[in-house]
């Protein structure tokens, strides 16, 4: 009787002590995921018609936004209906592929008299209409939540390089991707602010940041409250009627952001099943796709480990590859390895790096050299991709980096500057240092007829 007794007391301080954590957990996680304090204007969600103005206050007031196509002139104005001290304005009816300059206000003073010189490099781009063939440029970091030297390096080494191939009558670069893990190491608003907002205050004003979302992202509810990201199909593609994962089209380029963390990952859950009407419903000439958690990696995560990362990176490779690849996806990438890995241009591998071989290799590489691949123009399936595990903006780890379909590999910080024109992308990893470490080009020729075999080899 005397150990039921003691069992019992056992049991319900155990069943306490979890009530005790889950509640705190709770608390932590309400707590972290609280906005709040000023926080300068940024941009959200361009189209070719429209865009999002985000700020904060400490203070709720009725803000607005002014705008127009001349610095010194914002005829234009948008204000809230009621006061709040996070203020989100959508611009309407704006003219495709056109810069705008805009100030903010916060005060009844501000929005009768504007502060035009508060504009000073206060300015966005709308997205030219889709199918518009146009010179694009693509800024992309990948795990760039750890504030520091390091990210402010990779950060500033890309921008001089950007500045230095400056493309005439067009922005700086035209799309920023983020692939994931922006603030380390739970999420918070406050780490989101030291990591995003503090780091790359100068480039948010100007460009609206598509995030993918990350493992350290999902650990709280931060990251939700802080995008605006097109899950009606503002920016073009299917409305996904969430925000974990959309598309959006760029000129001639489809990008397809998924969430690998957190939505069900299996072909008959949403996310597999609206890529696939996406997918279907694709006009652009180039496809690119972008999700989280690497496909292939012998980085500081191990993509043959079924254990790792709760088999997401399995998951993602044998369930989402064969339908991008059936799209013909042209360029995958993928950040939560801290190093830089990319692949030949290869198809049909959607088991472990053991059983990788020639026979999944589509091109490596035009006149032996490992960097140049062409494929046939148009939508053709499984006509080749490559693939790019990018990680590395804020910190490198230690790991073998000899998956075998992945030849290039490093264990560098940086971030990838993406030029595509016309029938060619060409795709640059910049290290911490400046320099240009690895150099590849897709060229697609309507004549092109490859000699792959196809998944059946």
């Amino acid at each position: 009787m005397a150990l039921k007794i003691w069992l019992k007391r056992i049991l319900t301080l155990l069943l306490a002590l979890v009530m005790f954590y889950a509640v705190a957990r709770f608390i932590d996680v309400y707590t972290g995921s609280i906005i709040d304090g000023a926080r300068a204007p940024y941009v959200q969600m361009p189209t070719p018609h429209s865009v999002v103005v985000r700020w904060q206050t400490t203070d709720e007031t009725i803000g607005s936004v002014h705008f127009g196509t001349s610095p010194r002139q914002l005829d234009a104005s948008v204000s809230e209906p009621e006061a709040t001290s996070l203020h989100s304005i959508q611009l309407d009816g704006l003219e495709p592929d056109t810069r705008y300059y805009y100030a903010v206000a916060s005060s009844d003073v501000q929005r009768q008299n504007p502060d035009y010189d508060s504009t000073a490099g206060r300015w966005f781009q709308t997205l030219p209409l889709a199918g518009d063939a146009r010179p694009t440029r693509l800024w992309v970091i990948g795990d760039s939540g750890d504030p520091g030297s390091v990210v402010n390096n990779v950060r500033d080494s890309a921008m001089r390089w950007i500045a230095e191939h400056p493309r005439p009558g067009y922005p700086d670069f035209d799309v920023w991707l983020a692939l994931g893990d922006i603030a380390y190491r739970s999420g918070t608003d406050e780490q989101f602010q030291a990591s995003l907002f503090d780091t790359f205050g100068a480039q948010l004003k100007n460009h609206a940041l598509w995030p993918v979302y990350g493992n350290h992202d999902d650990r709280r509810w931060t990251y939700f409250r802080l995008f605006t990201l097109p899950e009606q199909g503002e920016a073009g593609g299917t409305a996904s009627a969430t925000e974990n994962y959309y598309s959006f089209d760029y000129a001639d380029i489809h990008v397809v952001v998924l969430d690998s963390q957190d939505s069900g990952r299996d072909v008959d859950d949403d996310m597999l099943q609206w890529l696939q009407r996406d997918l279907a419903d694709n006009k652009s000439r180039w496809l690119i796709a972008a999700f989280h958690h690497p496909p292939y990696s012998k980085g500081s995560h191990n993509s043959d480990n079924e254990g790792d990362s709760g088999g997401r990176m399995q998951d993602m490779r044998e369930k989402a590859l064969p339908l991008l690849e059936a799209a013909g996806v042209d360029l995958v990438l993928s950040g939560h390895s801290h190093m830089y890995e990319r692949s030949y241009l290869i198809d049909c591998h959607y088991g472990s790096s053991d059983s990788f071989g020639q026979t999944n290799i589509v091109s490596d590489g035009i006149n032996h050299r490992n960097t140049d691949y062409i494929k046939t123009a148009g939508k053709q399936p499984h006509s080749g991709t490559v693939y790019v595990v990018a990680g590395s903006s804020s910190k490198v780890d230690q790991a073998p980096i000899d998956h075998p379909a992945l030849p290039v590999s490093m264990l560098e910080a940086g971030s990838l500057v993406i030029d595509v024109d016309g029938y060619q992308l060409t795709s640059r990893f910049i290290n911490d240092k400046g320099e240009v470490r690895d150099v590849f080009t897709i060229r697609k020729d309507v004549d092109y007829q490859s000699d792959y075999g196809g998944c059946n080899n």
